[in-house]
């Protein structure tokens, strides 16, 4: 059956107004070019050269949110012991703000070099509204790359609007993740935290990313108990080698410093992405 024009009776649509057609399995090509093009438009507007990629948890709650959460479990006799434990995991919601913060007044302070090193998060809640919180705060820009999930929001109220994406494939995300990207800080998260860092990980390692993009994975009680990456190297399954590959780290003075020289040192003279 041919499409029709509802403005115009009678008249076929153009494909690219058809929504049957451009929701259907032979116009994916399209859909994923679009998840490319259109990013790619709206960095180049803002000037966006490059990011410093933040991953981390969606259920980590700020401090205010987490005391506010016990002190109602404590006027309602409830069991406090789950408020008590997102209390204490707040720290990392803060120190991420801090570091976003941080960085975002560290890169707007670079002379002559507008649009360098932008903040960027998964564009969700939790430690990815953590990200943009604390860039918003510095007075800067950041990027939200969301992803369209039926359990989870999508954006944060501290993203820049125009930078503010929803992906449908998680690998045109993840390659947005990756582009841009010359340095990486990774908080304590689950799945997909673990998914993301791993597969910047493992392009590093194979050299599909050739550039040097510091890591840190920041939190070193979650992260010694969650990936033992010692005992891959006894496994013989990574090399030693690959441990150099990033960093862990509790300090946010040890870790704003090991990024921000990174960034110097490898990534000032060599603006926009490469993969």
């Amino acid at each position: 059956m041919t499409p029709r024009d509802t403005n115009t009776p009678g008249k076929p649509i153009k494909a690219y107004r058809d929504s049957h057609f451009i929701n259907s399995p032979a116009a994916r090509p399209l859909r994923i070019m679009s998840e490319y093009l259109a990013p790619q438009e709206r960095f180049e507007l803002h000037n966006i050269k490059d990011t410093v990629v933040f991953f981390g948890s969606a259920r980590i709650r700020s401090r205010a949110d987490a005391e506010a959460a016990l002190e109602a479990a404590r006027r309602g006799g409830d069991d406090t012991a789950p408020a008590e434990h997102q209390l204490k995991m707040s720290r990392y919601y803060e120190a991420t703000r801090e570091l976003a913060h941080r960085l975002t007044r560290w890169s707007m302070n670079l002379d002559g070099q507008e649009g360098r090193f932008v903040v960027a998060s998964g564009g969700g809640p939790g430690l990815m509204e953590a990200t943009n919180r604390g860039a918003k705060e510095a007075g800067g820009k950041s990027v939200g790359l969301g992803i369209s999930l039926p359990f989870e929001q999508t954006g944060n109220d501290y993203i820049t609007p125009d930078l503010n994406f929803e992906f449908h494939y998680f690998f045109m995300r993840k390659f947005w993740f990756a582009y841009l990207a010359k340095a990486f800080v990774v908080m304590p998260g689950g799945y997909g935290t673990l998914d993301e860092v791993m597969e910047i990980l493992t392009l590093i390692q194979t050299r599909k990313v050739t550039k040097k993009v510091p890591i840190v994975l920041f939190g070193r009680e979650f992260w010694d108990r969650v990936v033992d990456f010692n005992a891959l190297v006894e496994f013989g399954t990574i090399s030693r080698s690959d441990l150099d590959l990033f960093k862990v780290s509790d300090s946010l003075d040890e870790t704003f410093a090991y990024i921000t020289e990174g960034l110097l040192k490898y990534a000032l003279d060599e603006p926009g992405g490469g993969m």
